[in-house]
This record gives structure tokens, sequence and C-alpha cells, in this order.
């Protein structure tokens, strides 16, 4: 509960670097996520090319701490990989979750940004990374050394839950 509590939206970022290694922990939690059927249909674009980071806020309305932080996953889902027809959003999701997660265990800062469904988000995206067809950028993921400080935080609120049934 304590990464649950913790993980925050971080916007703001240092300049130092994260480690290969780092990296490599993060998208292994990505990949431990839970899956229909077991189908695992996603793909990890790290991308650490400053001059790749710095275009993806033209595309992206919501993306400028991109030009500060030092690295981003590109979260995809192969269509290929698909068991089960439109459930890589989902499992592509939970992989989100665990690397943002794994983010705060880590020590560092980290923002989900949504391109699916947004069309031309994924569009210029997929042109960008060079992304085939058949897959789809569901978000991306800045990551990085806060630059900022948010304190934990409890969403919790006992009038979102329902027993048996709506009423």
């Amino acid at each position: 509960m304590d990464a649950i509590y913790k993980r925050r939206s971080i916007r703001k970022f240092t300049s130092e670097p994260v480690s290969e290694k780092t990296l490599k922990e993060i998208i292994k939690a990505g990949m431990n996520a839970p899956s229909a059927g077991n189908e695992r249909p996603w793909y990890f674009i790290v991308i650490n090319e400053r001059k790749l980071l710095d275009e993806i806020p033209k595309i992206h309305p919501y993306a400028s701490m991109l030009r500060a932080a030092p690295v981003a996953v590109a979260v995809c889902g192969d269509l290929n990989l698909e068991k089960y027809e439109g459930y890589w959003v989902q499992d592509c999701s939970a992989a989100t979750q665990n690397m943002l997660l794994e983010i705060v265990d880590c020590g560092l800062g980290g923002v989900w940004l949504g391109v699916h469904p947004i069309k031309e988000r994924v569009e210029r995206i997929s042109r960008l990374l060079g992304i085939p067809e058949n897959v789809i950028p569901l978000c991306l993921i800045a990551i990085g050394h806060p630059a900022e400080n948010k304190e934990p935080n409890n969403e919790f609120d006992e009038q979102r839950i329902k027993y048996n049934r709506w009423v």
C-alpha cells in the first residue's frame, strides 16, 4: 500500500539520467502484469534520445515535461498477439500501473500520458517512433528523478462502494 499511496503524477524532473538497469526493472514490473488469457500483448519502447523526447510535446498537448525528463517508455499493444479482441487495452493498462508503482519503489517519479484512443496522437506517435500498423501505442510514461515533492495521497471514498446491486 505504501507504493500505491506514494504514487503521484510527477511532472518535474532533474537532468540526472535513469540507469539502464533501473529501466529494465521498471519494464520487468510491466511484463509481470496480469493479462487476458496470459496473452501479454505488450511491447515497450524506451525513448532516451533528446530529439525524440523534445518532439513528443508537439504531438501530445500534455507532454511538456518530456522536455526535462531523461527518458520515457511507450507502452504498446500488438494486435497480432491478441487472444481476446480488445483486451490489449486492459492488459497494457495493468502493465502501465505496475511500472508506475515500480518507479516509486525505485525512488523515481513518473506520469502516465494517454495516447490511445486519440486517433491523431496514435498516428503521429506511431509515425515518430516507427511503430508498425499492428501495434498501437496506449500511453507514454515520463520517468526521471523528481524535481518536485508530492505528499502521499489516499483517495479512498466510502460513497463509491456498492454491494451486490447499484441501489
